[in-house]
């Protein structure tokens, strides 16, 4: 009897060690991930996002914490703190503090950022790469999951996150680094000047 609870306790052990191991491997992915798409003057990518309220596709640029994104419909930028969003439509301009999953769900790099605390991950072996798991420690948070794929060249290919019941998928490709500017990250007035801007923070 004791001897199979001691098998048993060990067995406990190995699979705690084994769980740490996978979650030290999966940051070090990401860490390393994020040093590449994190480069100093920025990135730009192209993305595809498929939700519950239908399909986008459009570019992205990024810097740091910073984005700015173009769809057929809209422009957004958000630089870091405040986040414009321009509807070709109406030819409005929404002034707008976007919460961590609004974030997310334009700039499919934000996850550089997300996984350093809050989540616990877990990473497996697929075709082109690798997948992390991130699941949400913290109940509160509004992104419960996340997924993603990251090819041999270390560069974010599939995001895939949970907010709510809701499943968002974002694909992204054309990975290049770039060098902008702070201020390419803030919407100018002097180029929409008949733009109705309407602030709601």
């Amino acid at each position: 009897m004791m001897k199979k609870i001691f098998f048993i306790v060990l067995a406990m052990f190995m699979a705690v060690g084994i769980f740490a191991q996978n979650e030290q491997q999966a940051r070090a992915l990401l860490d390393k991930t994020a040093n590449i798409v994190g480069n100093a003057g920025g990135a730009s990518a192209s993305f595809s996002m498929n939700t519950s309220k239908g399909n986008t596709s459009g570019t992205i640029s990024i810097k740091g914490n910073k984005f700015k994104a173009q769809t057929s419909g809209a422009m957004v930028w958000y630089d870091g703190t405040t986040q414009w969003t321009y509807v070709k439509s109406s030819n409005e301009v929404n002034i707008s503090t976007p919460t961590e999953a609004q974030q997310q769900s334009m700039n499919p790099y934000k996850f550089i950022n997300l996984y350093k605390s809050g989540f616990s991950l877990a990473m497996k072996t697929v075709s082109t790469g690798w997948e992390v798991h991130l699941t949400a420690t913290d109940t509160k948070r509004t992104i419960k999951e996340l997924y993603v794929t990251i090819d041999k060249s270390y560069h974010p290919t599939e995001i895939r996150m949970l907010q709510g019941s809701a499943w968002t998928t974002i694909k992204v490709s054309d990975f290049k680094t770039e060098s902008y500017s702070d201020s390419d990250f803030r919407f100018n007035s002097n180029d929409y000047p008949k733009a109705e801007v309407i602030d709601l923070r």
